[in-house]
């Protein structure tokens, strides 16, 4: 049997566009290598090719994942909630009613989320839905907990999504509704850490949302502003705020017999704020108050660990995933990254679970990540995730390795060019160790990204300005085989998404595809 390595450069597209292009601009010459002596191909790794709702919707590392990892393509985040909307099954649903009788009479609904048309983490068209459906239903009071993206959208346009909040606000509020603007903060800095990197960071949303406990302005609109001049702040990472009103009090503090719903759809960001809310045992800082609340994500994060307990929206349940048929063969794995990505390469790669299918065959290993701006260290945690893997590869203990190398995404959204170059370089070099050691195995290498980010570094639509990007996009990604015996291997003719992994996979195994996936990337001669 094959011993299989798998390689994910996480962010790393390709265009043939130079502009902005850190991918192009690096000096790479293994993944060079790759592209022009080893059979290889481009892949669509966006929009319904991974589950999302349209072509023009960006590709991102947790619908990539789920992908990758089950070979088939299911109803994923934006889909699936815009599915329940125009249905109307979400609020038909037992989780609205329960949270629209729990607060309507003298108590508050709040809405904590991500405040962007983004489409990957959340989607401000949820927002209004239930906005509508909320005053439709009797509720009287609702207040708004904003988040600040910068990251999925332009990097200051923070303004451009506050003003259309605020109107929607405006045009529902009478003397029977009133919603305003609460708190906020930018994402990288209030709320929505993911994989216990920083708690601080969920701590003080909890301290702006919760307790009224953070900079105090008059409105959004201020707090930006006041940011922006004092610091040049990106959206993305401005500090904390709380509105106050003309006697400098909070307007709108969460407290006992309120209704919070986080209205995120994807579940990377949103866990650690829901455990702040749902978790009695709960002890990763000092809530100080914790309000009697009936709280409910947009779907359930994590449904392994039951978070949140309530959720408006059914998440995908992904069945028949590459793990469950490699054990079926008792093909043992490795997986590893960093914090920033492991979750990638094992709770989304395995159809959104934590536990493993086979505690014997399987075996993953976290390298904590850094608590630095990423940009300060783009090389990040690769060279100690390889250092693992060629231990992990010279073991052969192991007959499917797979790795994260979260640079080209991480790097890539802080929106530095020069950085995410070093980035880009980083991986290559990575790359060219692990390359040695599959040949020394005589083993094989796929080499691939899960969606792109690296390549697209500036905002297009404007060249006289350099503006960053600091979003997903729309590219293909590489996939790439690699080894000392290719001969009998060929890349087929077609269109082909990361979906097509899975039963590439087990063609390089020489066993048989599970019959719900999509077909293999290439053929056996």
């Amino acid at each position: 049997m094959n011993k299989v390595t798998l390689v994910i450069m996480d962010g790393v597209g390709i265009t043939k566009e130079e502009y902005g292009n850190a991918v192009m601009k690096a000096n790479t010459p293994n993944l060079d290598k790759l592209m022009s002596k080893y059979p290889n191909t481009l892949i669509n790794a966006h929009g319904t090719y991974v589950g999302l709702s349209s072509n023009s919707d960006m590709g991102n590392s947790e619908v990539g994942h789920n992908a990758m990892g089950c070979g088939q393509v299911y109803s994923q985040g934006a889909k699936l909630v815009n599915e329940a909307i125009e249905s109307g099954d979400l609020f038909k649903g037992s989780t609205w009613k329960k949270l629209i009788d729990f607060c309507k009479d003298n108590n508050t609904l709040h809405f904590i989320g991500l405040l962007s048309d983004g489409n990957v983490h959340s989607h401000i068209n949820h927002l209004f839905a239930m906005l509508d459906e909320a005053k439709n239903a009797g509720v009287k009071k609702v207040r708004v907990h904003i988040l600040l993206d910068g990251r999925d959208v332009e990097e200051k346009s923070a303004l451009k999504y506050v003003s259309m909040l605020e109107e929607k606000l405006n045009s529902l509020n009478d003397s029977n509704f009133n919603g305003m603007i609460a708190s906020g903060g930018g994402r990288m800095a209030v709320t929505m850490d993911r994989y216990e990197a920083n708690w601080d960071i969920v701590e003080k949303g909890w301290n702006a949302h919760v307790l009224g406990n953070a900079r105090k302005f008059h409105s959004a609109r201020d707090a930006i502003l006041t940011y922006r001049n004092e610091e040049d702040a990106t959206d993305q990472f401005m500090d904390s705020f709380v509105i106050v009103d003309k006697n400098n009090n909070p307007i709108g503090t969460i407290s006992d017999g309120d209704s919070v719903i986080f209205y995120n759809f994807r579940g990377d960001r949103a866990i650690e704020i829901s455990r702040a809310f749902d978790d009695i045992e709960f002890d990763k800082f000092d809530r100080i108050r914790v309000p009697k609340v009936m709280y409910a994500g947009m779907l359930q994060y994590d449904s392994d660990f039951n978070i949140p307990k309530l959720y408006l929206t059914e998440p995908p349940k992904i069945k028949n995933t590459l793990t469950e048929e490699l054990c079926k063969y008792n093909i043992r794995e490795y997986a590893i990254s960093e914090t920033q990505k492991y979750g990638h390469v094992t709770y989304f790669w395995n159809g959104n679970r934590l536990d493993k299918v086979d505690e014997k065959l399987e075996t993953y290993e976290k390298i904590d990540s850094d608590i630095i701006p990423f940009e300060k260290k783009p090389e990040m945690k690769a060279y100690e995730i390889t250092d693992k893997l060629i231990d992990a590869i010279k073991s052969n203990k192991y007959d499917f390795l797979r790795c994260n190398f979260p640079n080209g995404d991480m790097v890539g959204h802080t929106g530095n060019f020069l950085a995410t170059v070093k980035a880009v370089e980083a991986v290559d070099d990575n790359i060219g160790r692990i390359m040695r050691e599959v040949e020394n195995d005589n083993s094989i290498l796929i080499v691939m990204a899960d969606h792109g980010n690296a390549e697209e570094m500036y905002q297009l639509k404007d060249r006289e300005k350099i503006i960053p990007k600091t979003s997903h996009t729309t590219n293909k990604v590489p996939f790439i085989i690699y080894g000392n015996n290719l001969d009998n291997i060929k890349i087929k003719e077609g269109e082909f998404s990361l979906a097509n992994l899975a039963a590439t996979i087990t063609t390089l195994f020489d066993i048989e595809k599970n019959p719900n996936w999509l077909e293999s990337i290439i053929e056996k001669k």
